[in-house]
C-alpha cells in the first residue's frame, strides 16, 4: 500500500471539539493511501484532540483508539491532565472524526499507514520542545501502538495499553485454517466483508439503550462497520508478529480485565464486569512477546474498554495507569514486583 498525491493536501485547522470547550480538533493531512486503484471520496486526514492551551506540560499522552471508535473518553483524559500530562486523542485517517466522506470507515489494508499520522501527531505533541510521551492504545489502538513501539525506538517513553487486541478471539479453525483462508482474499477481493461486531456491547454501554456513556452513533455505530478482508489480514499479519516477539523496548503496561464473558450472547452480567469483546488470557499470554519490561494490571470487573467501566472498576484502571507512568518515567519501577 502506497500513498499518492491525487488530492491537494488540506491547510492544517484547529476548530473546537464536538466534546466541547476546552478541547479543540486539529485536522492533520495526510497523503492518499492506493486501494488497488479505488478513489478515495476525499484527502485522508486524521484528527488530534486536545485542550487548546495543551503545550506546556512536563509530560504527554497520546492515545489510540480502537477499530470502530474514536476518542471521547474526557473523564479518562481529565484524570491525566490533572496529573500533570498534556493528553492528545487521535482519530487515525478512515475512522472517528476522520472518516472524511469515505464510503468504507476504518478500512485500511495495512495498519502500518497510520504510521504517517501517529509521526505527525507526535511532532503536534513535542512542537515546544522534547519531553516524555506515553503511547496509549485501546483494542486495535492497543496492537498499533506495539507495532509503533517496536518500528520507532525512540519516538516514545511508555505504553499502556487498554485491553490491546493482540490475537484472534475464535477457535483453531478461524485462528489457523480461516485466516489462512483470508490472508488470500485479503489480497484478491481486499473490500469484501468477512466480519462485524456484536451489538450488545454498545447497547449496554450508551445512554440511549440504558448505559452511561453519551457518545457519536454515526462515529461509532453499535452495528459497527463491515470488517474487510484486506483489514483482517494485515491485523493477523500483525498478531504473528507479536507472536514471534516484538522487542519493544520501553516500558510497557497491560491492562485488562479479570476475566472475559460469552462474546457470542453475553448477559447482563458479562457486559458490565468482563470483556465480551476480546480473550484476557490471549493478553496475558502473549504479553511476554512484547518486550523485555511488560507489567500486567488486571482490572477486576473492567469491561473491554476500561475506561468506561463501573466507577470503581474505571477508577482503579486509571489510578494505576497514572501511578505506573509517573513511576516510569522517572526511573522508578511501578511493577509491584
Amino acid at each position: 500500500m502506497t500513498t499518492s498525491g491525487r488530492h491537494a493536501a488540506p491547510a492544517p485547522v484547529v476548530v473546537e471539539d464536538l466534546l466541547g470547550p476546552p478541547w479543540v480538533a486539529r485536522t492533520i493531512p495526510l497523503g492518499d493511501i492506493s486501494d488497488g486503484g479505488e478513489e478515495p471520496a476525499a484527502p485522508d486526514v486524521a484528527t488530534l484532540v486536545h485542550h487548546e492551551d495543551a503545550g506546556s506540560a512536563p509530560r504527554a499522552v497520546l492515545y489510540l483508539p480502537g477499530f470502530v471508535d474514536y476518542f471521547f473518553q474526557a473523564e479518562h483524559a481529565q484524570a491525566w491532565i490533572d496529573a500533570g500530562y498534556d493528553f492528545y486523542g487521535l482519530d487515525m485517517r478512515r475512522s472517528g472524526r476522520s472518516t472524511n466522506g469515505h464510503p468504507r470507515p476504518d478500512d485500511v489494508r495495512d495498519l502500518r499507514v497510520h504510521d504517517e499520522e501517529i509521526g505527525k501527531a507526535l511532532a503536534v505533541v513535542q512542537e515546544g520542545g522534547p519531553r516524555p510521551v506515553v503511547l496509549l492504545g485501546h483494542s486495535t489502538g492497543g496492537l498499533q501502538a506495539v507495532l509503533w513501539a517496536a518500528d520507532h525506538p525512540g519516538s516514545i517513553d511508555a505504553v499502556v495499553l487498554n485491553s490491546p487486541w493482540l490475537d484472534l478471539n475464535a477457535g483453531w479453525f478461524q485462528r489457523g485454517p480461516l485466516t489462512a483462508v483470508i490472508d488470500r482474499l485479503g489480497g484478491w477481493l481486499p473490500s469484501l466483508p468477512v466480519g462485524s461486531l456484536n451489538q450488545a456491547y454498545g447497547r449496554y454501554l450508551h445512554t440511549g439503550t440504558g448505559g452511561d456513556w453519551d457518545y457519536d452513533l454515526t462515529l461509532k455505530p453499535h452495528e459497527g462497520f463491515p470488517a474487510r478482508a484486506g483489514f483482517v489480514r494485515t491485523v493477523r499479519r500483525a498478531h504473528a508478529e507479536v507472536g514471534r516477539g516484538l522487542e519493544v523496548s520501553v516500558p510497557v503496561l497491560l491492562c485488562c480485565s479479570t476475566r472475559s464473558g460469552d462474546n457470542r450472547h453475553p448477559g447482563p452480567a458479562d457486559l458490565s464486569t468482563s470483556d465480551v469483546v476480546l480473550d484476557v488470557g490471549q493478553m496475558i499470554s502473549r504479553a511476554p512477546m512484547i518486550g523485555e519490561d511488560v507489567t500486567i494490571l488486571q482490572v477486576p470487573g473492567g469491561v473491554h474498554d476500561l475506561a468506561l467501566s463501573a466507577p470503581t472498576s474505571r477508577e482503579y484502571y486509571t489510578r494505576s495507569a497514572i501511578e505506573w507512568a509517573d513511576a516510569r518515567l522517572a526511573g522508578g519501577d511501578a511493577s509491584g514486583r
